[in-house]
């Protein structure tokens, strides 16, 4: 058996963010796909980030969008060039933009004339029947006519597409990425695995996922709905996920400080490397570090 993973990690998926500017953090409490969050409605900043970080052998990051009002995301790409500017930090950044409007293409051009480090967007579909646990607005937004328009921009700027949707929404996710075999798609915390009860059509949607080889994985998000970590979950997850996607098509992500709800990082990171003990050194690093750094364009 191999040792656990030693090397530096590459953080695939986290946010740092300023209370003032979300409006679910710094107005009413609204429910959440992630329980009660009293303890991260306060600013979450890179530092806090950084320590954290650096401690569980991070050493280069993802932020991803934490859903600032759509008419403001070009500030939160001018904000985080100036963390960046400052301390380095993050090594890329998934932006938002409203892909269901006929303006996203010129919000993206700004996006992308600040600054360099942008590498996609995440537009969050996910769907279902209990309010809490859902964003999108319809369950079917994927065939959308102008969100479609708008992918073929994300292609044209070599930009990612970060794909959040539930199993029951795998059909339509499917339909999606077939149509678009040159845009990569990033499908976030791998598959949105509910409970056991959806396990079926869990497993039914990420094998037919896992034939189109422009859809990538990542291995995020497993507290969201038990909200601890499960060291047999996670290991279940993530030993299904690379069975259809490989280990070449598979990331870590931190989702802090959203984790930081029910555990601290170091402890996350050790319990996703005894459950990626079993796989080579090789594989390890390809998981931990090497596919993020490729799909991201991160170096290293």
């Amino acid at each position: 058996m191999s040792e656990p993973y030693r090397g530096d990690i590459v953080d695939a998926h986290h946010h740092i963010w300023r209370a003032r500017d979300l409006p679910w953090l710094s107005g009413p409490m609204v429910p959440r796909i992630f329980g009660p969050y009293e303890a991260i409605r306060r600013d979450y900043l890179i530092e806090e980030y950084l320590a954290e970080a650096t401690a569980s052998g991070i050493r280069q990051s993802v932020y991803v969008q934490t859903n600032w009002p759509l008419d403001r995301v070009v500030d939160e790409v001018r904000w985080l060039r100036e963390v960046h500017e400052e301390t380095g930090w993050p090594t890329a950044v998934v932006a938002a933009a409203d892909l269901f409007d006929d303006a996203a293409p010129e919000v993206m051009r700004q996006q992308a004339a600040l600054t360099p480090l942008i590498r996609g967007i995440r537009q969050q579909l996910h769907w279902h029947e209990r309010p809490e646990f859902r964003y999108a607005s319809a369950p079917d937004r994927m065939r959308d006519p102008v969100l479609r328009k708008n992918l073929g921009v994300l292609a044209d700027l070599g930009w990612l597409f970060e794909l959040q949707v539930f199993p029951e929404q795998f059909p339509d996710a499917l339909a999606l990425v077939t149509d678009f075999p040159d845009l990569t798609f990033v499908l976030v915390h791998a598959g949105m695995l509910i409970g056991p009860e959806y396990a079926e059509s869990w497993r039914a949607g990420m094998a037919a996922l896992a034939e189109r080889p422009n859809v990538v994985v990542k291995l995020t998000g497993q507290g969201t709905f038990v909200h601890r970590v499960d060291p047999g979950l996670i290991s279940s997850v993530a030993g299904e996920v690379i069975g259809w996607f490989g280990a070449g098509r598979a990331m870590f992500g931190t989702n802090f400080p959203v984790e930081k709800l029910w555990t601290t990082m170091p402890h996350l990171v050790g319990t996703w490397k005894q459950a990626l003990a079993h796989l080579t050194p090789a594989d390890q690093r390809a998981v931990f570090a090497g596919n993020a750094q490729r799909i991201y364009r991160l170096g290293g």
